[in-house]
């Protein structure tokens, strides 16, 4: 389930690593998106 929701996080959600944000700048949504990807990327590769 999690490898699915992985892919469709990777289409969706955007990468901000590829827009260059600094993490100690990032907002609080941004965060949360970055902690919810990582997450989901953690569980997918288990």
């Amino acid at each position: 389930m999690f490898k699915i929701l992985a892919k469709i996080n990777k289409i969706l959600l955007p990468s901000f690593t590829k827009k260059g944000l600094d993490i100690s700048k990032a907002k609080k949504w941004q965060m949360a998106i970055i902690g919810y990807r990582a997450y989901v990327t953690k569980r997918a590769l288990e």
